[in-house]
């Protein structure tokens, strides 16, 4: 029988719209079978988004020039795509000074480089990085694989925590972030949000605190720049995040073409995929979508032809097809993080395969 056009795997239940299996976290189905992003998606087509974006003017008018600071807001910028979208908004239709920071994960390729180089000197803003020392990198990407399955706590963790750290030093109450976790996670929708708090990167993909991570080879002082603010610092300081995909409708497509033309912002070939802007600023991106894919029974190229079936651009059939050649590729990248860590590729794919849950427990 042709396999044309059919799921990857044949004993998972798949959204009867897109190409999401039953396996992404959080999702679920209607009585249609159709899944939760699906369902998002449908609703964001009926929003009043000019409502929306008034109430977020209002929102900034109330930080902008507040006493007590010198900058309006925080915006967490990596170079990536929604970041450089994020400054444009902020600074170009809002006019406000924001301070930016970055999270260096220290797997930087040279297209993220010169991205986010070029958005800090197009847009003329403030910016502070931290970037880890490279041996605690690799030891907390081969610790992390253990811990939640794939090799990045360390950024998941850090983008969330130091922004806020910067927060507080800086007395700048307001971080504004890119997409709504509505757009493509599966485990929230726009009628049904998750909001914005300390904890928000540690239970969407950090998962551990760095005290969990605290061990023989990792010592607590290390992990320093980490750690959230304490719930006293973040009252004082009165820190609120925002995602702009909350109030603007959020189109990967028609940003991405709209910040190369205008700022110059670069692609480049992305393992795990057939797009070339989404974690274009990484070179372990292939690595951490391979673990996701043993674990999960799908990769980055599942989440990208889903989008694409949802804004028309291709059907299901075709999606399928697209999976099936592109998601159980095992990337170049991994040699890079075997090399990083020590780890052979059969106890990569071990622990990975360890770690599945219930519904990917039968997945080959």
């Amino acid at each position: 029988m042709s396999k044309k056009g059919k799921p990857l795997f044949g004993n998972l239940r798949y959204c009867t719209r897109c190409c999401l299996p039953e396996t992404v976290e959080g999702i679920s189905f209607d009585e249609l079978g159709i899944c939760t992003v699906c369902r998002s998606s449908e609703q964001k087509m009926h929003f009043n988004w000019n409502e929306r974006r008034r109430m977020l003017e209002k929102m900034l008018l109330n930080f902008k020039d507040r006493e007590g600071s010198s900058y309006d807001c925080i915006v967490p910028i990596s170079g990536g795509k929604d970041s450089v979208f994020q400054l444009h908004i902020i600074t170009q239709v809002y006019n406000l000074r924001p301070l930016a920071v970055t999270f260096n994960h220290n797997w930087y390729s040279k297209t993220g480089k010169y991205n986010l180089e070029n958005a800090l000197e197009r847009f003329d803003v403030d910016h502070i990085m931290y970037t880890p020392k490279r041996s605690l990198v690799n030891r907390l990407a081969k610790k992390s694989l253990y811990k939640i399955g794939d090799s990045c706590w360390h950024c998941h963790a850090g983008v969330g925590a130091f922004p806020l750290q910067v927060a507080v030093k800086f007395n700048i109450p307001l971080l504004i972030w890119g997409e709504s976790v509505a757009e493509v996670s599966g485990r929230a929708t726009y009628q049904d949000e998750i909001q914005f708090d300390a904890e928000y990167f540690i239970k969407m993909s950090a998962r551990v605190r760095p005290e969990g991570m605290v061990g023989a080879d990792i010592q607590g002082k290390e992990l320093c720049m980490f750690m959230t603010p304490s719930e006293e610092e973040l009252k004082r300081v009165g820190v609120v995040g925002i995602h702009l995909g909350d109030y603007f409708f959020w189109d990967h497509e028609r940003q991405v073409e709209f910040i190369k033309e205008k700022y110059g912002w670069k692609e480049d070939n992305v393992e795990g995929t057939y797009k070339k802007y989404k974690s274009v600023e990484c070179i372990m991106a292939g690595v951490h979508d391979y673990a996701k894919f043993l674990k999960r029974g799908f990769g980055r190229a599942t989440d990208h032809v889903t989008q694409d079936i949802r804004a028309g651009l291709m059907n299901r059939e075709e999606g399928f097809d697209i999976i099936r050649k592109i998601d159980p590729k095992e990337p170049k990248s991994l040699q890079k993080y075997r090399k990083a860590t020590g780890l052979t590729k059969d106890e990569f794919i071990r622990v990975c395969k360890s770690l599945r849950g219930e519904k990917a427990k039968d997945l080959p």
